[in-house]
């Protein structure tokens, strides 16, 4: 079925963007598998996934690097009481094709709501947020939506630091300024330099990435951010900041930069949201409107099911502690 979904890929333009066939080659290489559903000849929902393990079972998980996976349905003009018959059929469907897995986990796209018939199959579900921007009333209706402090930071970056961003192809000087935020908090990067350069090298082919980074009159590079969009968002997929730098304001002024950029191509502007307080605040901070998408798990291996609950136990313990 994935050589089915790979022509999919090529041929409707509603596949959203992280669950783009070349997508999956640049992030999973040959990990990644596909099942579809045909209808008088006519594939009518296609479900990408990520093979990955846990506990030694076979899980399908999200990729590095991708906000979301989960279900396509194709469009259909329908009441709506019989669009949701129509998901129940396809989404039940489309699960029982399957190969057989001991969990799965994936985080769905903001546009596909409705996860009731995979509740009837024993699923479960997260509520987790991102943050969108509407980018059709232009950039100085954009503008005046933030929050006066990121204003600030801007005007600052560009003024008193005389910052200024370039768009180019650095793809190693962003790698460095990314790998700054991870040093900072001495965490390992979850990804590699080689696996950014497949990335890179597939959405530079398709024309749909840019790396903007901003530098002082010194040459030296204080922030950088990499954008990649399809037809409709663009998606702020990762960032960077050299943390001896971080009160020029740098990195609010690649975002803004990246925001306008966004505007000439796309309608909307997705900071690829997170659950961290202080990041969800910095990104509310561009005026960007709270939405949420629903993370789908499953769990048919007793072991997955007991590690789960034993990490929730631990959870739980650590949260009364910090009350």
């Amino acid at each position: 079925m994935k050589d089915l979904y790979i022509d999919l890929c090529s041929s409707e333009p509603s596949i959203p963007f992280f669950c783009q066939a070349w997508w999956l080659d640049a992030v999973a290489q040959d990990s990644w598998g596909a099942v579809v559903l045909e209808k008088n000849g006519n594939i009518v929902a296609a479900l990408p996934y990520f093979i990955d393990g846990v506990a030694g079972v076979t899980a399908f998980t999200q990729p590095p690097l991708t906000q979301h996976l989960g279900p396509w349905i194709k469009k259909q003009e329908c009441k709506y009481s019989k669009r949701l018959a129509r998901e129940k059929d396809f989404l039940q469907a489309l699960y029982g094709l399957l190969p057989d897995y001991g969990y799965y986990s994936q985080k769905w796209n903001v546009q596909y709501d409705n996860w009731l018939p995979l509740f009837w199959k024993g699923f479960k579900q997260t509520t987790r947020y991102t943050y969108r921007l509407s980018l059709r009333d232009g950039v100085d209706s954009i503008w005046s939506g933030l929050q006066e402090n990121i204003r600030r930071e801007i005007k600052k970056a560009k003024n008193r630091e005389a910052l200024s961003v370039r768009e180019d192809n650095d793809l190693e000087a962003f790698y460095v300024l990314n790998k700054m935020v991870f040093e900072r908090q001495a965490k390992k990067l979850p990804y590699s330099l080689e696996l950014l350069k497949r990335i890179d090298e597939a959405a530079g082919k398709r024309g749909c990435r840019k790396i903007f980074i901003a530098s002082d009159a010194e040459g030296r590079d204080h922030a950088g951010l990499y954008l990649v969009w399809d037809q409709d968002t663009a998606y702020y997929l990762m960032g960077g900041a050299n943390p001896d730098l971080r009160s020029s304001g740098a990195t609010s002024l690649c975002m803004w930069e990246a925001i306008c950029f966004a505007s000439s191509v796309v309608e909307n502007f997705d900071f690829e949201g997170s659950m961290i307080e202080p990041v969800e605040r910095y990104f509310r901070s561009f005026g960007a409107i709270q939405t949420p998408f629903h993370h789908i798990t499953h769990v048919r291996s007793p072991v997955v099911g007991l590690m789960l609950t034993a990490r929730d136990i631990v959870n739980s313990v650590k949260g009364k502690g910090n009350q």
